[in-house]
């Protein structure tokens, strides 16, 4: 009998355990995605006169693109924002971190491959569930940019021809974090040492594309930051190319690849 690449019935109990906390989480990034345009809309003037004042650091203005009184700069800041980069990875890194992980630590793993389930598709299964909180995440938080910019009268100044490439940026990304969490939860027993690594690792990357941002002097670390493929300032200033994508494509292929070469090969001891 040919194997499976992903499980439905698991799929189906992700999705269902999951539901009403990622739709409340999809809410909250509607929310935040309209209110970058209400606050470009009723704020914008006072902005100007702060920007012409030379109240605003240069290096602070280039992190938002350059320019804070254009609609595409105010989204891009939304999309780079710690707060929406947070409720966007939640539940791609917080599952890829507890499926197997935590499944381990409660000692529920093995009622799960007691079905005839092979462990590559375990891993694929759950791959899968992160590329669907990924699309919800970022599709949400682009919907409520399109509302906002509806409801506040500035729709017409949305790029939204250059929406599509900025969503599959976005969804690559989180799907990539998501992967190397799963990454690091296929390769442990317990959940802290697999959360350890690969928030240490998310966090140390984010901390460099801010300093390499802001701070002159650290621009060659944001090479070294996996977030320096989000590149929505570029997307929405016309100048974005497909080429992050891929780059995440290829961090993603190497995540998925470590995980189906040690999973299947572990052995799993006895829960302590």
């Amino acid at each position: 009998m040919s194997r499976r690449l992903v499980d439905g019935v698991l799929l189906l109990r992700i999705w269902r355990s999951n539901r009403w906390r990622l739709l409340l989480v999809a809410a909250g990034l509607v929310i935040w995605g309209a209110l970058m345009p209400g606050i470009y809309a009723t704020f914008g003037a006072d902005f100007k006169v702060l920007v012409d004042t030379g109240i605003i650091p240069t290096p602070l203005l280039q992190f938002v693109g350059g320019n804070v009184l254009t609609l595409g700069s105010a989204v891009a800041l939304g999309v780079i924002h710690p707060i929406a980069v947070f409720l966007k990875a939640l539940f791609p890194v917080g599952h890829g971190l507890t499926s197997v992980a935590g499944e381990r630590q409660r000692g529920t793993l093995e009622v799960l491959l007691a079905r005839p389930l092979d462990r590559r598709t375990l891993h694929l299964t759950h791959l899968t569930a992160i590329a669907i909180f990924s699309v919800v995440g970022v599709t949400a938080e682009l919907l409520g940019t399109i509302i906002g910019s509806a409801a506040f009268g500035v729709l017409g100044e949305l790029p939204l021809g250059r929406f599509p490439l900025l969503w599959l940026d976005g969804v690559a990304l989180y799907i990539t974090l998501g992967a190397i969490a799963l990454g690091a939860s296929v390769s442990s027993d317990r959940l802290a040492p697999a959360a350890t690594a690969a928030l240490v690792l998310l966090v140390v990357s984010f901390v460099l594309e801010i300093l390499a941002e802001l701070w002159p002097d650290a621009r060659g670390l944001g090479p070294w930051s996996i977030f320096r493929a989000l590149a929505a300032r570029s997307i929405l200033a016309g100048d974005g190319h497909p080429g992050d994508v891929l780059v995440l494509a290829v961090v993603v292929a190497a995540a998925v690849g470590y995980a189906q070469l040690i999973f299947p090969r572990r052995d799993l001891a006895a829960p302590a």
